[in-house]
This record gives C-alpha cells, structure tokens and sequence, in this order.
C-alpha cells in the first residue's frame, strides 16, 4: 500500500487483498477524520459493450465483470430475460440456480474472513495485544494455517461447480428459464456431501461448534458468552479482539439497510428505524453529480439510465455512480439479509450499536453458518425426476429486471430491448451502494459516512481503523464500476 500525506489530507491506497482498486481521501482535523471521499478509479465500461448486442449475449459477458462474483450476476441476468420473456421456471432450475449463487457467496464469506480481514490483525502494530501470537499463526497473510485451511475448504466447496455448472467462474449453465445440465440421482449424493464435508471443516475450524448452534444465537449476552467460555475456534478468536479493540464503535454509517430477497427463502424489503419496509424498486435512482459520468442535471432510474464518462469533468471524484433508495443512500450486505430474515441477535446488535465493523462481520459469520445448513436443505430438495429448464422466447421490445443477493448485497441489472437489441443495460452492485460517493445533496454513501470520527494517530499514514473499517465492507471494486 502507498499513502502520500499533505497538510490536513491524507490519501490511503492503493488497498491490497481487495478485488480491484480503491482509494480513500481523508480529510483530517486535529486527530480525527472529518469527510472523507472514496474513489473507484478504474473504468471498465461492460454496460456499454452491452449495448446493441442480442439480450442473451449478456449471459457470456456480465459473469466476466468480475471472477469473484460471477455466478451473482449470471443469475441477475438470467432473471432480468425470465422477465423479459414472462418466463416461469421449474422448481429444479430455480432451485439449481439458487443453489449454485449460495455456494459462491459461501465460498465469498470464507475467503473474507480469512483472507481479506483478519490478515489486519497480523500487523506489527498489534504485536504487543494478548491475542497476536494466535493472529500471526493462523491468518498471517499467505502463510498462516487458518489461511491454508479455508483456501482448501473453499476449494473443495467448489467442487460443486464442476457438477453442476461445468466449472467456475464463468459457468454458462445458468440460463434463462433454469439451469441447462440436469442432475441425476448420484449426482445428488455426490452434492450432499461436499456440503456436509464443508460443514464439518466450519464446524471443526472456524466456530469449534455445531452450526446449527452458532445460527441459534438470538442475544449480544449469548455472544458475549461465547466470546468469554465458547467453544475454541476462529469464531471465538474474533469475539475477543473485537472486544479489546473495541470494533463495535468502529464504522458506522446511516444505519439504513436494503436487500432485493432472493426469490425463495430470502425475502427483500428494507429496515430503517428500526422496522422492515417492502421494498418499491421504482423509487431507486442514480444520482452522476459526483461521478466522472455525463448525466449530472437529474437522477436516474436505471431503466432511464446511462454509462457515458465525462472527459470534460471537473468535478467528479470516483467512477462509481450514487444510487439512492427514495432518496437515501442505503447500505446492503449480511446485515440487511440477517434484518429481513428476523435473526434476533443481529436485530438487538443493530439496534444497541448499529451496524459497526463488529456488526458486519458477526452477521456475516452468522450468515455463513445459517446458510450451509440451508444449502443442505436445498440440496435435498432436487428431484432428479423433474424438469430442469423451460426455454424462453424473448420478445423484440420491453423492459426486466433481474434482482438478487450476491455475499456483498443487493445485485440489480435492468434491461431495454428494442428491435432484438439491447438498447440499454444497467447494472447496480452491492459495492456501488456502499461506496457511492456524495449525492447531488451532499449525502455520502455509507462508507463515507463509517469513515468520518476515524481517529488519526500523528505520523499514522495508514490507518489500521480505516483498514478495519473498509473491510468490513467485503468491497468489491471490479463489480462497482462494470
């Protein structure tokens, strides 16, 4: 990482272990931070090179935004052409679809704790705490064993790719209509148990605990106490450095969440104080006022929307656009899923601290243990007998939606079709909410906005609490600027 510090500015970035590029501008008064401005600086451009294709082109190209998240938004495509064409689809295909994205973000959420953000705690700044030696040894980054140990977990998690999607990433057997390789009845035994061998690795490493349990906990007592007498494991480790280090007034933003659902067990809508509220798609814009995009004079709705950088800009900051939710910038992730599912212990921590760096990770750790037992559900509910796939016929003309939960938040691609055409394509990932820059009335995106009181140590040139903080996030900034 390279940081160049003047005055009262400091500008911390590149980031490293972090899908893409980012840069954070921080402006600072005495010892804390008092705005800061998060640029996306790279422009990648993949809803324009979608423009005058076959709609159906978008399944070979939206999977390559990004290596990380394709399989997120082949099923966002692959939904915005099911409702292009009125398609319904088979339970098996809705389920194989559903099944595929749960085994990435699964995959996504191991690699972050273990790779992306508790490396941090392996730096010498933490050499004196009672808990580094343990730190260093098992998440030191690219040599510690907890590292080697969910790198082989996830591996073998993905072998599920290789049955039913032919590899990863990138996979082309998520289509519209459902899925075009059916499984038979091996296949399904076979699925079983890379799941269950996949549980019993979480189970043994990460919580030292049945995760059956670890997806129970319902209060912030209940997790205090398994920080203080709970099962040995990874889980417990992060508990207490969270606790010395005070992460649970680390990095809070508008306490403003949002989550589309998934369509099946996931339900969208979006809490803000303190209650959920249904969810009306059409009341989501882009604002460009503080983007390096043409478009700046209103806010657009994706639908209306447009992907034409500024060459000419002299005010934008960021390629990465502002989207608002009737106006308000939201936050998106394992918090917003955890609050529209009901989880109680993430509801009370929400409620008592908001969502903090401490928050994001736990919901994130919960998620993770509540979801492999699900994926196991699913699993179980293939029926090697049924119909996998009913073809689509698209029409010349309309307009779709496709919405759905990558690991990071809410994933959204709105399609225009005229003449056979794509006419415009637009794309809004988990990352553009959280990092959206300022709106045309000042509202800072909700990293901005987690970043500000950030204190500041004198020489600190880059700031482990900004660390921490952008981290918790899970950012991922290829998918951001498309």
């Amino acid at each position: 990482m390279t940081e160049t510090a003047r005055d009262s500015r400091l500008i911390v970035g590149p980031f490293n272990r972090v899908e893409g590029d980012l840069e954070v501008q921080l402006d600072i008064a005495g010892d804390r931070v008092v705005a800061a401005r998060v640029n996306s600086p790279l422009f990648r451009g993949f809803e324009r090179i979608l423009e005058g294709r076959d709609p159906r082109d978008a399944l070979v190209i939206v999977p390559r935004i990004c290596g990380i998240c394709s399989v997120s938004q082949s099923v966002a495509a692959a939904r915005a052409l099911e409702a292009l064409a009125g398609q319904a689809v088979p339970d098996n295909g809705r389920l194989a679809q559903d099944i595929m994205r749960r085994v990435e973000n699964l995959g996504d959420h191991l690699t972050h704790f273990h790779v992306f953000f508790m490396p941090d705690f392996a730096r010498a700044a933490y050499a004196a705490r009672p808990w580094f030696a343990e730190v260093e040894a098992g998440f030191k980054a690219a040599a510690g064993s907890a590292v080697r140990e969910a790198v082989a977990a996830r591996t073998a998690l993905f072998h599920v790719f290789g049955i039913m999607g032919g590899k990863w990433p990138h996979t082309l057997t998520i289509q519209p209509g459902g899925v075009s390789r059916a499984i038979d009845a091996r296949d399904k035994v076979r699925l079983a148990a890379i799941v269950a061998d996949f549980r019993q690795s979480l189970e043994r490493q990460l919580y030292g605990a049945d995760l059956d349990q670890v997806a129970a906990l319902a209060t912030p007592e209940a997790l205090a106490a398994w920080r203080d007498q709970g099962p040995a494991g990874h889980f417990r480790l992060f508990l207490r450095i969270a606790a010395d280090l005070g992460l649970d007034r680390l990095g809070r933003a508008h306490d403003r969440f949002l989550s589309y659902g998934t369509g099946l067990d996931h339900r969208g809508g979006f809490w803000q104080g303190g209650a959920v509220s249904a969810l009306d798609p059409a009341l989501i814009a882009e604002d460009h006022s503080h983007a390096r995009m043409a478009g700046r004079e209103r806010r657009h709705h994706p639908f209306e929307g447009s992907t034409v950088p500024d060459g000419t800009d002299e005010v934008g900051y960021t390629w990465c656009k502002a989207p608002r939710l009737a106006g308000q910038p939201f936050e998106t992730g394992a918090i917003a899923r955890q609050l529209m599912a009901g989880q109680p212990l993430i509801a009370a921590l929400v409620a008592g601290q908001g969502g903090t760096v401490f928050t994001r990770v736990v919901a994130r750790l919960i998620e993770l243990a509540a979801e492999v037992v699900a994926l196991g559900e699913a699993i179980r509910q293939l029926n090697p007998k049924g119909e996998w796939f009913a073809p689509a016929r698209l029409p010349a003309d309309g307009l779709a939606m496709g919405l759905t939960e990558a690991a990071r938040g809410a994933l959204g691609h709105w399609l225009r079709v005229e003449g056979g055409r794509i006419a415009s394509y637009q794309i809004i990932a988990p990352t553009t909410w959280n990092f959206s820059p300022r709106d045309s009335d000042g509202l800072a995106g909700p990293l901005e906005t987690a970043l500000v009181g950030v204190a500041v140590a004198p020489g600190e040139r880059a700031p482990v609490a900004v660390q921490h903080i952008v981290r918790s996030f899970d950012p991922c900034m290829v998918c951001t600027v498309h």
